[in-house]
């Protein structure tokens, strides 16, 4: 998979590489009523381990030292591997100091339970901060989850154990699946979904999702601000746009894929120099993109239109 290549204004290019040594924290939010403040950008678990786990390492180290504090993962990626490199970043006395984040793709009960014992232990850790079902895309999975013995029992469960302290989900192909989780309970304290300059012309969880998510008072996470590197690869968009886009929108931290030290340090640095942007130039940027590539074909993971079968690979692929 095309990670990116960061390309950025002469302006913000100018900046990058001083910025990335700026003393001083991160810029950071509260995550809804969570309640957890985190660092307004966490490291994605799936890109992080893309090339082993001795990149990996160095990422999740590089990415402490630099000051963040929130870091994701799911059973799914690359068979808990990415659930057991965070165990050996952080354990001992920097567990205390981060924040992680894993996911669960099983929608059963006991399944679900099963699954979060396994993490526990892969993470070395005897609680998780935040635990969220992971990349819910039809119906029949809101169905399960929602029913008897299904898994949303099991995150409940698991909170009132102590074994997690928070729990959420995750999707990216349909918001109307977001909005039937969100309308059944309130239980849920975070969300997380696409955020991109394309999202607004085509199942926009933008404009149907979060409206409500933050009237409920989730905590949104952001993920997919480059449609999993498809907007910088059909030249819709540059990375620092797409970075500076989901930023400026109401979410409290993005999940950004990193390969490498050198991606995590420009995201830091794009961080550092981030100014929101202002109304007009939103309308600006969306009424561009909007003439040029949307839809499904730059949005992979989206339900393609008029019933046609699409779906994204559900094992390892990062939501």
């Amino acid at each position: 998979m095309q990670r990116r290549a960061f390309v950025t204004s002469a302006a913000l290019g100018a900046v990058l590489p001083a910025a990335a040594q700026t003393p001083g924290p991160l810029p950071m939010a509260t995550l809804g009523k969570s309640g957890l403040k985190v660092t307004r950008i966490a490291v994605g678990g799936y890109h992080m381990n893309v090339r082993g786990e001795e990149e990996a390492l160095r990422i999740l180290r590089r990415a402490f030292d630099l000051g963040l504090n929130f870091y994701d993962s799911a059973n799914g990626y690359h068979g808990g591997r990415s659930d057991e490199i965070l165990g050996k970043a952080f354990s001992g006395a920097d567990r205390q100091k981060v924040l992680l984040m894993t996911k669960c793709e099983i929608y059963t009960r006991d399944g679900a339970m099963r699954v979060l014992e396994q993490q526990l232990r892969r993470m070395k850790t005897d609680y998780i901060d935040l635990w969220q079902c992971h990349q819910v895309s039809e119906h029949t999975e809101v169905d399960q989850i929602l029913g008897p013995n299904g898994s949303l029992e099991a995150f409940v469960l698991a909170k009132k154990q102590g074994k997690v302290r928070h729990i959420g989900f995750t999707g990216h192909r349909d918001p109307e699946i977001h909005l039937r989780l969100l309308k059944a309970t309130d239980v849920w304290e975070t969300i997380q979904m696409p955020v991109n300059l394309i999202d607004p012309h085509y199942l926009s969880f933008l404009r149907q999702v979060l409206p409500e998510a933050r009237r409920r008072g989730l905590g949104v996470i952001a993920m997919k601000s480059n449609a999993m590197g498809q907007i910088t690869a059909q030249n819709v968009a540059a990375i620092a746009d797409c970075l500076r886009f989901a930023w400026s929108q109401d979410i409290d931290t993005l999940v950004s894929g990193v390969e490498t030290v050198e991606q995590l340090e420009q995201n830091v640095a794009a961080l550092r120099a981030f100014r929101k942007m202002q109304p007009q130039e939103i309308s600006a940027l969306l009424e561009r993109t909007a003439k040029g590539k949307t839809g499904s074909g730059v949005e992979r993971y989206k339900r393609a239109p008029q019933g046609a079968c699409f779906r994204a690979h559900r094992d390892g692929e990062p939501a």
